[in-house]
């Protein structure tokens, strides 16, 4: 293991500054701030304290040059992690003792995790920061891993110029709240070399499909009425009703036109309602990401470990933040059956669930028309959730029926997206459906990602926060996948396991693109651009496959044909698009015995285990090694 410490000189700067966030300044020259003022030159003082030495932190705030810090220790894997996505079979950063989990097998076996494991990656909060995969390379740590201590430091970075590790000039923009760095500054405090371990908040960009901007799925920090930029805690609003002790309440009416407030909230209590009509008629929201975590002018809310059975209810939303039946906390659970929810507003989901909470819905029929409004719906914090039956429909853009920082699974019901992917799956959550029909139409020029790709099922991490560092799992048997247009499936700055079991596949695009698994532009904010690959490990069984699928030269995909699948297309390794450092094992193919691959045209891949059976029709594989294998 490597370790990159704040060993000298930290507690004399600690002693100088005493504040309590961290981040840098890292403009390389210009004039200081007045926002710098007074801490000016106890910050200059810093720089000269800690010359010559390493200083390693995350990045907390910027006033002008002078940047604030909060050091810590920060572990980088070695080995064949490398740095770059796919390189599984390395060593794994060692874990605080408290932490518990493991990062998926992807193309080795995994090293021995701690006592007590269990198959997950930790949440990495409260200090601890955990590499995105494909983050590797140059400038950037590898599977590595960030813990804070309780020493901060400011300095004013004024007139030294700033450089990475390689001798290029620094670009401020790379540098954001949370990025985590390792910064040198020369014996004459006139240049630094700062080295960029993890990336950061990515200037609060978030996923296109949760995002209320139109383009480039950009959320600015706070502002005005409407604005994004939630409470670090839990917001409260207000409420027409607030229903705090258990009963039973049939054939009840609540309404709301007012400010931030909730038409219903039950609060703490267990509750069971039938027959009820909720109306959200008016009412702005002073903040959007207080309606998307808190629930804050939602329709109906549950908080506080409440217990809201629903069954045979209207509820509708016409306001922004409108969610229609809304499940925040752990321990919260609500129960709803044979209801119809319609939601007009943007960021306004039709059953949503966050920080932990629980849903439970059957036959529901659910209706939202808003952008950025999925008809199941989760956000920050996640929580799970279960669906049977019913019809789950979304109108809006960037609106899936299914947007997941959950564990969501759904059962027996259609699911359908007139101006959206399908489904989206964020970091270290899930999608299982079993006998769906589902059905996505995203946009090729409204959607806030459309110019990064377009797609029907995609799974990624947005670096937003909202979603915790891991493995998304997408697992489907029965029913059908229908995209109208896009690519079926696209991968990009995550791990991910993908799961189809006798699924009836229809790509009505011209294209035809299966599977991409690929690093992306990095102008939404997902990870660093030629560092922001994707590791898949795609299963198919008893499954027909149709298309062509890519991965590009910083991820890697592990495919199998498994019981009986077949799959007619091409897999290709194509140039990563923004030049990232190559990585092994981009594409690893196994046919099992019983399994059938034809080809459509010549194909790149790492490596194949042929136990079934290939029909060339004249094109060619070519394997990493340079053989080429033929009819």
């Amino acid at each position: 293991m490597t370790k990159i410490r704040n060993m000298r000189n930290v507690k004399k700067v600690a002693a100088i500054i005493g504040t309590a966030a961290l981040i840098f300044s890292l403009t390389a020259c210009g004039a200081q701030t007045a926002a710098a003022g007074g801490a000016a030159s106890a910050a200059s003082e810093a720089v000269e304290s800690v010359a010559a030495s390493a200083i390693t932190g995350r990045i907390d705030s910027v006033e002008g040059n002078v940047v604030t810090l909060t050091l810590g220790e920060y572990t980088q894997g070695q080995g064949q992690m490398g740095g770059m996505p796919g390189q599984m079979n390395g060593e794994m950063p060692a874990m605080p003792e408290s932490m518990e989990g493991e990062m998926p097998q992807m193309n080795g076996e995994m090293p021995a995790m701690p006592e007590g494991a269990e198959g997950e990656m930790p949440a990495m909060t409260e200090g601890m920061e955990g590499q995105m995969p494909g983050q590797g390379g140059p400038g950037m740590g590898a599977g590595g891993l960030f813990v804070a201590g309780d020493e901060t430091i400011t300095v004013d970075l004024t007139g030294i110029t700033l450089t990475d590790e390689t001798g290029a000039a620094l670009d401020i923009s790379s540098l954001t709240k949370n990025t985590i760095v390792s910064v040198t500054i020369d014996e004459d405090a006139s240049s630094a070399v700062v080295q960029i371990l993890m990336p950061g908040q990515q200037n609060g960009r978030k996923s296109a499909s949760k995002s209320d901007s139109s383009k480039s799925g950009s959320r600015p920090s706070g502002g005005p009425s409407g604005s994004f930029g939630g409470s670090s805690a839990a917001a409260e609003g207000s409420a027409a009703t607030t229903l705090d002790a258990d009963g039973t309440y049939t054939a009840e009416t609540y309404t709301s036109s007012g400010d931030d407030e909730n038409a219903l909230k039950v609060d703490g209590a267990a509750v069971t309602l039938d027959k009820v009509t909720v109306d959200k008629s008016a009412g702005s929201s002073s903040n959007t990401e207080n309606g998307d975590f808190y629930g804050i002018n939602a329709a109906v809310l549950a908080t506080n470990g409440a217990t809201l059975t629903i069954t045979d209810a209207e509820i509708s939303s016409s306001v922004k933040n409108g969610n229609g039946v809304f499940s925040y906390g752990s321990g919260t659970t609500v129960n709803i059956s044979d209801s119809t929810i319609t939601t007009t507003g943007d960021n306004s989901g039709g059953i949503q669930t966050t920080g932990g909470g629980t849903t439970n819905a059957n036959n529901l029929t659910v209706t939202t028309s808003g952008n950025s409004s999925a008809a199941i719906r989760s956000d920050r914090g996640g929580g799970t959730v279960n669906v049977e039956e019913g019809s789950y429909t979304s109108n809006g853009y960037n609106s899936p029926a299914i947007y997941s920082t959950a564990d969501i699974t759904v059962e027996d019901a259609d699911l359908t997206a007139n101006n959206s992917e399908a489904l989206v799956i964020e970091g270290k959550n899930s999608i299982t459906l079993i006998d769906c029909d589902v059905t996505g139409n995203m946009s090729d020029t409204k959607g806030a990602s459309s110019d990064v790709n377009v797609h029907n099922v995609m799974i990624y991490q947005s670096m937003s926060g909202d979603a915790d560092v891991g493995t998304s799992e997408f697992s489907m048997e029965g029913g059908t996948l229908t995209s109208l247009n896009g690519d079926m499936i696209y991968v990009t700055n995550t791990n991910c396991v993908i799961t189809l079991e006798d699924v009836e596949l229809d790509n009505q695009d011209t294209d035809n693109i299966l599977l991409r698994v690929v690093g992306n532009d990095a102008s939404n904010g997902w990870g660093t651009a030629g560092r922001n690959g994707a590791n898949a490990v795609f299963t198919a069984i008893d499954q027909e496959l149709s298309g062509d699928i890519l991965v590009d030269t910083i991820s890697t995909l592990d495919f199998s044909l498994t019981d009986g699948s077949s799959f007619t297309g091409t897999i290709n390794i194509v140039d990563n698009e923004e030049g990232g450092t190559e990585v092994d094992n981009n594409a690893v193919v196994t046919i099992e015995k019983g399994c059938t691959w034809t080809l459509t045209g010549d194909c790149t891949i790492t490596s194949l285990t042929n136990a079934g059976t290939i029909n060339y029709n004249g094109y060619t594989i070519t394997l990493a090694d340079g053989t080429v294998l033929a009819g």
